[in-house]
């Protein structure tokens, strides 16, 4: 059995996706298993345990300079690598026309989620296998219900199994146990107050915690570095995608926004809390195997209190 994921973007959603990755493994004995994803995110996939060979694109670069040699050239050489390995089934886990236009491009039937499933309903029509699935679950458990459905298998009763294998690219910021906050994201709007996360980094600093401040962009370097200043904390390199979820796997305790690294965090079962501040955490909300908690939603914006016992609470849940 050979089966293809269409799964490419954002970090958080490629994250939701793994655990049904596992679950094939468990159900279906020899399975071979790929992922199409885009390429900045392609470290996620690559460190699952049951993922043979990621496939990438970059349709965010490609789409703004189709018409150039540069990109005409990607694309064939992405068409052809599409084209290596014939599949018994194209599994498109995003439920968008776009993601089940890439999906197209594999040799092999397609399944998806069916219209009354699917975020697109157009895009169903692309597909040769459809599964129903309810909207109202949590995305995680939406890709494990469609892949159990689409494979014929039992949907496992167990937790979701994330199945990341670190690779030893970890950074730390010293000896001992280390905290980890995340206080930057790609809209003004997800953004907590600056000085609440000065709060929360100097209550974790007087645990006798180490404390890091992750960033990805230099505007984001810049506000790591001010809160850390504040701290006393530790703003690391640019990391990659792979050094960014090692570090967070060696975390005592991560506390994010709604951005990918804090559903990372959750993933490598890492206690954590996370502030959503201008989305539902309902269907999206931080899941892993260790205590988390996720705070917040739209227009509703955590309190500092609020986030510190959410952080006492999940440790003292790990004990």
């Amino acid at each position: 059995m050979r089966v293809l994921v269409v799964k490419t973007s954002s970090m958080g959603d490629v994250v939701h996706a793994l655990p049904a990755i596992s679950d094939m493994a468990a159900a279906i004995p020899g399975i071979e298993i790929d992922w199409l994803v885009e390429k900045g995110f392609a470290a996620m996939p690559a460190q699952h345990r049951a993922v043979r060979r990621v496939i990438t694109l970059q349709w965010r670069k490609w789409r703004k300079s189709l018409r150039t040699p540069e990109t005409r050239i990607a694309i064939r050489a992405w068409r052809q690598d599409m084209a290596l390995q014939r599949y018994d089934l194209i599994i498109d886990m995003q439920g968008l026309l776009k993601s089940a236009a890439f999906a197209c491009f594999a040799d092999g039937p397609r399944g998806g989620y069916d219209r009354h499933s699917i975020r697109e309903p157009l895009a169903s029509l692309l597909y040769q296998r459809k599964a129903s699935v309810s909207r109202k679950l949590h995305a995680v458990d939406r890709c494990r219900n469609l892949c159990a459905q689409l494979l014929d298998y039992a949907l496992p009763a167990s937790p979701p199994d994330f199945g990341l294998q670190p690779a030893s690219q970890a950074w730390t910021p010293g000896q001992g146990p280390f905290a980890v906050l995340i206080p930057c994201a790609s809209r003004p709007e997800k953004l907590w107050p600056q000085a609440d996360w000065v709060a929360a980094g100097l209550a974790l600093r007087s645990r006798g915690w180490s404390v890091a401040v992750m960033w990805g962009s230099p505007e984001e370097q810049r506000l790591a570095q001010a809160i850390a200043d504040k701290i006393g904390g530790q703003v690391p390199p640019f990391l990659t995608v792979a050094q960014v979820s090692d570090t967070l796997a060696q975390a005592h305790i991560v506390v994010g926004l709604d951005t990918g690294m804090s559903h990372i965090a959750a993933a490598h079962g890492r206690p954590t809390v996370g502030i959503y501040c201008d989305h539902e955490p309902g269907l999206a909300g931080l899941t892993g195997s260790g205590p988390v908690r996720s705070l917040g939603g739209k227009g509703q914006v955590p309190n500092l209190q609020d986030v510190t016992q959410a952080i006492d609470a999940v440790l003292n849940e790990r004990g």
